[in-house]
């Protein structure tokens, strides 16, 4: 280990040592904190929440709260996973600073805290997908070829009587966040955007929340990637709302987009009159035949004036 301006030390491998290191694979992702600027961007926005004899850097220690979680914690206080490696993850906040931060930013102007906070974010993903370059996923992106926003909800359980929680609608507690991705492609997986915590009781249609998320996930696209049919957003049908996909087509937008909608009404009734030679056989994404889906274009036999 070396002294380093930066918020992790510098480690590095020696065949002669007989030293072992736990948790060492943190070391990947505190070298992506490092490389990607997210640790000194955060640093930086974070600045005005630094107490004026504050050992710890509020940026640090939001990043050490994501590392904590990826090294498998759930929870504040899980944490420690990192202080118990100073030689990978350097001076870790102790539970009661981590617990003053967090009660700081989500107090004190919270809108404020988590703008900084995103643009944060923003800055360190252009930065890493301007690196990517071929392998970055707004390469070569077009109204044909677009980068694909998915927008899903998922339920997560909470054990005990947590701040927001309810019951959730498959007879659960916890909470019904709905979540923002970049979709990679078959050579990858989905890059989180944005995420919006909502109690377990949540609506799955709820257009302002489709908005909200939809919102700061653009946020979080380079410049230029924010609006047009460059960009497809793309969910199921609890986006299938009007309020909702107007928003998607208004002009200073005009973002394209797949939105699902349930199988009544007017579609429910048009389906039986579908002849038979209309229908063809549905594939999978990897080309193969999907077994007993078919497909058909019903949009001439449906009122979508509205």
């Amino acid at each position: 280990m070396s002294n380093s301006t930066a918020l992790y030390p510098s480690v590095r491998v020696d065949g002669a040592g007989a030293g072992i290191v736990s948790e060492a694979g943190g070391l990947l992702l505190t070298r992506t904190v490092q490389a990607s600027g997210l640790g000194a961007g955060l640093s930086a926005v974070l600045g005005p929440w630094r107490k004026p004899l504050a050992v710890h850097d509020p940026g640090k220690i939001v990043t050490d709260l994501a590392l904590s979680l990826a090294m498998g914690g759930d929870c504040l206080a899980d944490v420690d996973r990192l202080r118990a490696q100073p030689a990978v993850f350097g001076p870790v906040a102790s539970d009661p600073t981590v617990s003053r931060l967090v009660r700081a930013l989500s107090t004190a102007a919270p809108a404020k805290t988590l703008s900084a906070i995103n643009a944060a974010r923003a800055a360190a993903r252009a930065h890493v997908w301007s690196l990517a370059g071929k392998q970055s996923p707004i390469h070569g992106a077009t109204a044909g070829d677009p980068l694909i926003v998915d927008l899903d909800a998922t339920l997560i359980t909470a054990h005990s009587d947590k701040e927001d929680a309810r019951p959730t609608w498959k007879k659960g507690y916890g909470f019904h966040p709905l979540c923002a991705f970049v979709d990679h492609g078959g050579a990858g997986t989905g890059e989180p955007l944005a995420v919006l915590l909502r109690p377990g009781n949540a609506g799955s249609n709820t257009a302002t929340d489709h908005i909200t998320v939809t919102g700061d996930a653009l946020k979080q696209l380079p410049a230029g990637f924010r609006s047009g049919r460059k960009v497809m957003v793309r969910t199921d049908s609890a986006g299938g709302t009007q309020e909702f996909v107007h928003w998607l087509a208004a002009p200073r937008r005009n973002l394209a987009y797949s939105v699902g909608f349930p199988i009544h009404g007017a579609l429910d009734r048009a389906l039986p009159l579908v002849p038979a030679q209309a229908w063809a056989r549905a594939y999978n994404s990897d080309g193969h035949e999907r077994d007993g889906a078919w497909v058909a274009d019903v949009t001439g036999m449906l009122d979508l004036s509205a």
